[in-house]
């Protein structure tokens, strides 16, 4: 089935938005990370993120507040690593995403099989008219149908439609009720990360599956927040970078447990779980090599969109030093032509 996939995959300048409002972490935070020589590093970025998302502020001389992180790490790596943390409770895939994943993949159906595919779920139809009503794909006649749409769409368009419908919610709820702050911040990460997983998989593996990478990448850091609040029922006024540290890595943990839980296709769910051992064994798949790069680059875009870090400063990380530099400094500037604010 041929179609204009390739709007999507080109760079589109994304609406302006208008400079979101400060939070209480932002506020008590520094204003952006100092730039050593014009740079900053891979680490600093990442640390900065995690606190941005979990909304924690730094470790301000409280000597006691170590002990305290380190028992409640205690806590989070026994709940995590016993089973405690029940994955039905986060939100499950629609059922008409297994059946048109496993469609998608078939060369075979035409775009009328697909629309009734699409059919049977309503809100579904509405994101597929709404996409496609838009001004990249505007055309001299108006869509009238759904199966107009979805030819218009193409396969890899309509792979990304459809999982961008589906996980733009299951992140949003994965921080629990109370967690809408966190969500956002969770999904404004995933569609940079998305972006930046297609440019970077040119070459190295499949752009649709590196799309899916990107947008599941951080989904079991909404799991370490909603266990934060609500079944720890812990509220710190500090953190220390070695607390912000062990959080990553349990949420990691959590991402491959709920990969498996959506049952993601295989080379993203061995992507995930390479990645989350990435401290002990160096990554050899290319797409775990293009998730975390991905990763780390749609972090500095959103921090620098927030202005927590220096939007002009060069990023440097030796961990994602095989791609090559010219590479990834186009990537960094398509995606701040894609989702800068104004």
């Amino acid at each position: 089935m041929m179609g204009n996939w390739w709007r999507l995959f080109a760079p589109t300048r994304a609406p302006a938005t208008p400079a979101p409002r400060q939070t209480a972490f932002e506020r008590n935070a520094p204003n952006a990370i100092e730039a050593s020589h014009g740079t900053v590093s891979g680490d600093e970025v990442e640390e900065h993120f995690h606190r941005f998302i979990l909304n924690l502020p730094p470790l301000v001389g409280d000597s006691a507040a170590p002990a305290r992180e380190q028992a409640l790490l205690q806590r989070l790596k026994e709940f995590c690593d016993g089973g405690r943390f029940d994955v039905r409770t986060l939100p499950r895939m629609p059922t008409v995403l297994p059946q048109l994943m496993r469609a998608m993949k078939s060369d075979n159906l035409n775009g009328a099989q697909l629309a009734n595919l699409i059919r049977r779920d309503p809100v579904l139809v509405g994101e597929v008219m709404r996409v496609t009503g838009s001004i990249a794909y505007r055309t001299a006649h108006p869509v009238g149908s759904l199966q107009h749409a979805v030819v218009l769409l193409g396969q890899i368009g309509l792979r990304h439609v459809v999982t961008s419908y589906v996980m733009k919610p299951i992140l949003m709820a994965s921080a629990g009720a109370s967690g809408q702050l966190v969500g956002q911040r969770l999904w404004d990460h995933a569609e940079r990360c998305a972006h930046a997983a297609v440019f970077l998989s040119k070459g190295q593996c499949d752009p649709f599956e590196a799309y899916l990478a990107g947008l599941v990448g951080y989904s079991g850091l909404g799991a370490v927040a909603r266990l934060l609040e609500k079944d720890l029922g812990v509220t710190l006024s500090t953190s220390s970078p070695a607390f912000i540290a062990g959080c990553a890595q349990v949420a990691t943990q959590l991402t491959v447990q709920v990969g498996h839980h959506w049952d993601l296709p295989p080379p993203v769910l061995d992507a995930l779980i390479e990645h989350a051992d990435a401290a002990r064994n160096a990554m050899t798949l290319p797409m775990s090599r293009v998730l975390h790069a991905a990763q780390r680059l749609a972090m500095h875009q959103l921090l620098a969109e927030h202005r927590l870090v220096d939007a002009e400063a060069d990023y440097t990380d030796g961990s994602i030093t095989q791609f090559p530099s010219m590479l990834l400094a186009r990537c960094q500037q398509d995606l701040r032509k894609n989702f800068a604010t104004q």
